[in-house]
């Protein structure tokens, strides 16, 4: 089998190749059924299987990726493949591969460390986004919507610094340090009011009722800015490209 035909099987299937999206349902399984044991406490000789199974398939499948990475970046040379480990969805594959390398052989011995953060392995549920034409059309409206999102991100920034100078100046007897006061910051702003952290002064209220208040207002921001871009994408993704045939027929129409 040649690179390229590997390249077009583990790539996402544009729906006419059969094995590609073969390919693509098993690997969303394998990841789904790889995500199972991080819902119970116990790790059980079963879960064990499971994971080394898993993290196998992974594995292969990140080295063939890798493998393929001059077809991805349609450029020859070293530099696709010096370039591959360092792109997005290569990370995320590799982060979600470490940890579970020390179940497969204990003798890596610096990578014990990584038992301590078994939920790494979280990271796998991103590896749907490559298998995934929905999370295609959320990556395409995210992309488009970059710079409103970033101004809105600033804005919510912004207020929660100036919130939060604010609180813990005014009460300084309830917010013990300034992270303190990021964190009732981001709370108000969200309007979540968890209430382990909060003024007692009326001042104090006056100014959480503000933040709250103006947070509504900042939060509907996002949300207004990525319908109206999931709107258009799927504007562009259901418009029927024209034919030469339907142009000729109207200019003669014309």
């Amino acid at each position: 089998m040649s690179r390229k035909r590997i390249f077009e099987i583990i790539e996402k299937s544009n729906g006419k190749d059969c094995i590609s999206s073969v390919y693509d349902i098993s690997m969303i399984v394998v990841i789904v059924v790889s995500l199972i044991p991080l819902a119970f406490k116990t790790d059980t000789p079963l879960f064990q299987i499971t994971d080394k199974i898993t993290v196998v398939i992974f594995i292969i499948d990140y080295f063939l990726r890798w493998f393929t990475a001059d077809y991805k970046f349609n450029k020859s040379g070293v530099a696709s493949f010096a370039k591959y480990p360092f792109s997005i969805m290569a990370i995320i594959d590799l982060i979600s591969i470490l940890p579970s390398l020390t179940v497969i052989n204990n003798g890596f011995k610096v990578l014990r460390v990584l038992r301590m953060i078994r939920a790494f392995r979280v990271f796998r549920v991103f590896k749907t986004v490559r298998y995934s034409k929905s999370f295609e059309i959320i990556g395409n409206v995210l992309l488009s919507s970059k710079e409103q999102l970033r101004a809105v991100c600033m804005l919510a920034g912004g207020y929660i610094l100036i919130s939060a100078l604010i609180i813990f100046n005014v009460e300084p007897d309830s917010f013990s340090n300034f992270f303190d006061a990021i964190y009732w910051a981001t709370v108000s702003l969200t309007t979540v009011g968890y209430g382990d952290i909060y003024p007692v002064s009326t001042m104090g209220r006056i100014i959480t009722m503000l933040s709250s208040i103006l947070g509504i207002a900042i939060v509907a921001l996002p949300a207004g800015i990525i319908t109206a871009g999931y709107m258009n994408e799927l504007e562009k993704r259901t418009e029927k490209p024209i034919s030469h045939k339907e142009v000729a027929d109207k200019d003669k129409s014309e």
